[in-house]
């Protein structure tokens, strides 16, 4: 059966299962379907409420789409030719049918009918249960999800009829003695509409009904107070009545009124503590907890805050307590769990005693059983609209026995743990509190400590990145600053430089609460060994990201197991997601502060060897991954190529899995290079560099020469003559990539005369064919077709087809520069067929790129584009970038050859942001050259100028011989003069 809500969120099932509505715009229009009840709604009213006076020209497609995939969610078997039947297209507008489907509001209509009947007939206790159902039906405002919508009438309509219903509800209640479970009602109604009078009588009525007269005088003078200061009035008629019933029920002497219950206690109880000065932030979170108490009906409503040590956990929970405790007259209870800190936990029973006493139940009252408290605590808070505040709990068997059990109560819980329990089972909402962002911890730092942060703005980031955007840090670190008035911000910052020293600062003397270590180690110390193991042997991980995999190897565990202590981590918050705003599934980091600790921890708990062989562990899993993903991407690659001495590594099935694991270890391998090189493991170091090469040929050249450069000063400490070679050629081959011709020309002869020592002729032929490279970008064809000559014979003679297929393609680039083309072509069709021999995909692209170019150049307009179109795709599966860029360049060279130089320009404007983001500069005054011939067919002539001369310039800096002639070229035929 269909299922559809609008009382409370927007929502659709179909049976048991809910079905993904998709966008707010999709939910509103179903929504007003809904609220229109059988007569049809027009487009234009649709448009009219999505965007109000300043629709889209595009409103009545987007309406249109909303409704046609409404259609397919509602009738998910309806054929694709079928007419609707639950979304009739009626004139220029639609109708919703309910038939045979279970909608809330129509429900809600029909109870109220029948209320109106029982009403008529004089059956009272009918009337109250009936309107009781029809409320049960509301779980928040309607259309709670869609704010956009709350002003429009049918809304606003809506809402005014739950109020109707809402208030004969409480009537009928007291009138059939049933005053005491209507009394939270009562409140939140008043509480929300305080200048309502009708509410503020009603609420006298429910008070002096259940015997609280006291607290009904207080509601009429409350109200009579507000009257007179916002309005200028004095009480109407019907408030003035609910009080005279006060009065002349009290001349009978009996103090109560006709359907009293049982007292509530005079003095509700106001535990909540202070909250804390110079609070910033939060605004979102705190917007939660607003909703959520907005739409909680009579059932009550739990919220568990939860995030890392030291986030601000109880600080925000306070907050927000302060700002609505207005809202829950029948008391704030405030109870520590004690979950984390020195003492031990509180258990259920004694935090159900602490509650029920502070609900008015004498001590030697309490059952000494936890069922019975529970059942006193539950009838205590029952149709109550208490707040309760559960601080520091450390699991959700400790918090479930202390949640109400009916009224419109609301439960705030703060953990270092998710709870996931209480989320799942009970029905919580979790907002997890993430670390400050950086304009809050400034604005925190600037009123904790003044002038200082606002004097060097500079300082006071560093600051907030040292105190790991944590709030309890950054206001010890405040009140560190604070007490030494006389020192600059910068000099505190110096002060708290070092990761461990810092620990040692951030400590108020004698004040556990506040020194940060003290409070980092109450979470570790709820950890199982397991997990305890992996988060100290994780501070030996020297990169920002790790996942399972990564604590297995550390830790010496299988997958399963690691998992499952990473998960632990997690859920206590000692690790975080790797990233806040895009989290990648099973990755995380750990904040500066806890990696200081777990550093502590580990140095002075963990031997010195186990530490040491955890990072050779750590070391060699990274560098058989390295080695299986450059295995799949480059297959025939016969380089360099170091191996290691185990087998370690993660598990990857093919290319793509390849591709994948290398964008998500990016930041950790350029660490893990140099903490090698630093800490005694030479050989990885040589390894993860090598290994990397074509990786970081793909356009990755500032992360590999910064791994090269650790590399290498680990090859020359050892005395390896034949790494030397070869990472001075790879260093070689990137600063040519990034266009430093002359120093890459250095490294390439002094990698040449190293293999030339060690007799290695692959070694020799990469070289002098890097070195043909350079000579043609710097204007010396000649030269260049010599050097691959030379190095294509020493490939031969070595046997390897793709060294040969290398140079092939490097040939033909030399002979486009002497314009011979058809021996360009000819060079590039042959290494094309030695890299699909050998099975190379990169170097097919790569091939078929450079061929498609030089076909262009030739008129075939027709093959090149066909050629380059294979190219693409195979640069795509190996995440080749710069390949990419290269072949989106010369597909713009194609379009506008094809008359359409739109369509190449927006294959220029991908290639050059490419470029740019790679740092490839012969690339980059590659595409601006023709991208200046794109809009010089547009007739953009003054855009095309700066064009070319913004390639002028970056040919210019980096020696690009062709690209200079081709920008000077056009600049004169512009009439322009170059700027040199």
């Amino acid at each position: 059966m269909l299922v559809v809500r609008v009382l409370g969120q927007v929502r659709v099932w179909h049976g048991t299962d809910e079905i993904p509505l998709g966008p707010p715009g999709r939910r509103a229009v179903l929504g007003l379907l809904v609220l229109a009840g059988d007569r049809p709604v027009t487009r234009s009213e649709i448009v009219d409420a999505l965007w109000g006076d300043a629709p889209p020209t595009t409103a009545t497609n987007v309406v249109q789409s909303h409704v046609m995939h409404l259609r397919r969610i509602l009738e998910p078997t309806r054929g694709a030719r079928a007419p609707s039947r639950r979304i009739r297209t009626v004139g220029d507008g639609y109708r919703l049918v309910t038939d045979g489907a279970s909608v809330d509001l129509a429900h809600f209509r029909e109870l109220v009918a029948s209320a109106d009947d029982a009403e008529r007939q004089d059956r009272p206790t009918e009337v109250a249960r009936l309107l009781g159902d029809a409320l049960a039906l509301w779980r928040g405002p309607a259309l709670a999800d869609l704010p956009a919508l709350a002003r429009h009438r049918w809304v606003e309509g809506l809402g005014f009829d739950r109020r109707r219903t809402l208030a004969r509800y409480v009537d009928a209640m007291v009138g059939t003695g049933g005053g005491a479970r209507v009394v939270g009602a009562a409140v939140a109604d008043a509480a929300e509409h305080p200048l309502d009078e009708s509410a503020q009588a009603r609420l006298v009525r429910v008070y002096w009904a259940t015997g609280q007269r006291a607290q009904a005088l207080e509601v009429f003078h409350r109200a009579r107070s507000r009257l007179s200061d916002e309005l200028g009035v004095a009480p109407g008629p019907e408030l003035e009545a609910a009080l005279g019933e006060v009065l002349r029920g009290s001349g009978s002497g009996s103090g109560t009124g006709p359907a009293a219950a049982e007292p509530a206690p005079r003095d509700p109880p106001r535990q909540l503590p202070a909250g804390v000065p110079a609070f910033v932030g939060r605004g979102a979170e705190l917007d939660v907890l607003d909703r959520l108490r907005a739409a909680a009906g009579e059932a009550p409503a739990t919220a568990v805050v939860c995030g890392a040590p030291g986030v601000g956990k109880t600080a925000f929970a306070v907050r927000w307590a302060h700002h609505v405790r207005e809202l829950f007259p029948d008391g704030q209870l405030y109870l520590d769990l004690r979950g984390y800190g020195t003492g031990t936990p509180l258990s259920a029973a004694d935090g159900l005693g602490h509650l029920c006493v502070a609900l008015g139940r004498p001590e030697s009252e309490l059952p000494d059983d936890p069922a019975g408290r529970a059942a006193l605590f539950r009838t205590g808070s029952a149709g109550r609209r208490l707040l309760i505040v559960l601080d520091n709990a450390v699991s959700a068997d400790q918090v479930r026995p202390l949640l109400p059990g009916y009224g419109p109560s609301m439960v705030l819980v703060t953990s270092r743990d998710h709870l996931g329990g209480l989320v799942a089972v009970d029905g919580a909402t979790r907002i997890e509190l993430t670390p400050l962002p950086t304009t809050d911890a400034v604005a925190l730092l600037r009123r904790l400590i003044g002038s200082r942060v606002t004097d060097d703005p500079g300082s006071a980031v560093t600051l907030v990145e040292q105190c790991a955007h944590l709030p309890l840090a950054l206001r010890v670190a405040a009140e560190l600053a604070v007490s030494w008035p006389h020192e600059s911000l910068a000099s505190v910052v110096g002060q708290l430089a070092d990761r461990h020293g810092r620990l040692d600062l951030l400590d108020v003397g004698g004040d556990t609460s506040a020194a940060v270590r003290e409070v980092l180690s109450w979470s570790y110390q709820h950890l199982d060994p397991v997990a305890a193991l992996a988060f100290r042997r994780l501070a030996l991980h020297p990169g920002p990201g790790f996942d399972a995999s990564t604590v297995a190897a550390l830790s010496e565990l299988d997958g399963r197991r690691a998992g499952r202590a990473l998960a632990v981590l997690a859920r206590g918050h000692l690790v975080e997601p790797r990233s806040t705003d895009r989290p990648t599934a099973g990755r995380y980091r750990m904040h500066d502060l806890m990696r200081a600790y777990a550093e502590e921890l580990s140095a002075d708990l963990d031997d010195a060897d186990a530490r040491t062989a955890a990072t050779g562990r750590l070391l060699d899993h990274y560098f058989g991954g390295v080695c299986r993903a450059r295995a799949l991407l480059y297959p025939a690659w016969r380089g360099y190529l170091p191996r290691p001495s185990t087998h370690g590594g993660p598990d990857l099935a093919d290319a793509d899995a390849a591709v994948a694991w290398l964008d998500r270890e990016q930041a950790n391998l350029g660490a893990l290079c140099a903490y090698a090189a630093r800490h005694g493991f030479p050989r990885q170091a040589i390894g993860l560099a090598a290994n990397l090469q074509r990786h970081f040929e793909a356009g990755r050249y500032r992360d590999g020469l910064a791994a090269h450069s650790y590399a290498l000063a680990a090859a020359r400490d050892l005395g390896d003559d034949v790494a030397v070679a070869h990472l001075l050629g790879h260093v070689g081959e990137l600063h040519r990539l990034l266009g430093r011709y002359d120093t890459a020309a250095g490294h390439l002869r002094e990698a040449l005369a190293g293999h030339d020592r060690t007799g290695d002729v692959r070694g020799q032929a990469r070289a002098l064919s890097a070195l043909g490279i350079v000579a043609e970008r710097t204007g010396d064809p000649a030269g260049a077709v010599r050097h691959h000559r030379d190095a294509l014979a020493r490939y031969r003679a070595a046997d390897d087809r793709r060294g040969e297929a290398i140079v092939l393609v490097n040939l033909g680039n030399a002979y486009s520069g002497q314009d011979e083309l058809k021996r360009a072509a000819d060079a590039f069709e042959r290494a094309y067929t030695l890299f699909r021999d050998v099975v190379e995909p990169t170097g097919q692209a790569a091939a078929l790129s450079n061929l498609g170019d030089v076909l262009c150049a030739l008129g075939d307009h027709r093959r090149a584009g066909e050629r380059l179109a294979e190219a693409l795709p195979l640069f795509l599966a190996a995440g080749h970038r710069i390949g990419e860029a290269m072949v989106r360049t010369n597909l713009g060279q194609v379009k506008l050859r094809l008359g359409d130089p739109d369509a190449a320009m927006d294959e220029l404007h991908t290639a050059l942001r490419m470029f740019q983001e790679i740092g490839h500069r012969y690339g980059e005054a590659s595409a601006r050259n023709r991208m200046g011939e794109a809009l010089r067919a547009l007739g953009r002539h003054p855009e095309a100028l700066e064009c070319h001369r913004a390639a002028l310039a970056i040919a210019a800096e980096t020696q690009d011989h062709d690209e200079q002639v081709r920008a000077r070229a056009a600049l004169a035929e512009l009439g322009a003069a170059p700027v040199d």
